[in-house]
């Protein structure tokens, strides 16, 4: 789902970049699923915690930490998410707001190949 979420982020920041949608639509979509990502991470990240997936945490650590921090320093708004329909269009903020979707796109796909493996590894090695 995490790859999902970064993939829809991508989309709509290409749509505010080439001016297909509005900023306060565009806001509209993105904030409700801020939450729900974040969530979504940690929660696996606390599934590895029980699992003792030491490994898979510290690779982890960085981006929940981001995340946090990120949300700390969001912009003043009246309900939960972190992009505001009055400076998205910044191209500065744009431009950081695109990159930062790409970037968590190419983490999450490295993720998923890396729990793939771990989990097909952990398959040949019981039935070995």
């Amino acid at each position: 789902f995490l790859i999902f979420f970064a993939i829809f982020h991508i989309i709509a920041f290409d749509e505010l970049k080439t001016d297909y949608k509005n900023p306060i639509d565009q806001c509209a979509s993105l904030n409700p699923l801020v939450l729900p990502e974040y969530i979504l991470h940690i929660f696996f990240n606390l599934l590895f915690l029980l699992a003792g997936e030491w490994f898979s945490i510290a690779l982890n650590a960085p981006l929940i930490a981001y995340h946090i921090h990120r949300y700390m320093k969001r912009p003043v708004m009246s309900g939960p998410g972190l992009y505001d329909p009055t400076s998205i269009m910044n191209a500065d903020t744009l431009n950081k707001c695109q990159r930062e979707g790409w970037v968590k796109l190419a983490f999450y796909l490295l993720s998923f190949f890396y729990y793939l493996y771990g989990m097909i590894y952990s398959l040949i090695t019981i039935t070995a």
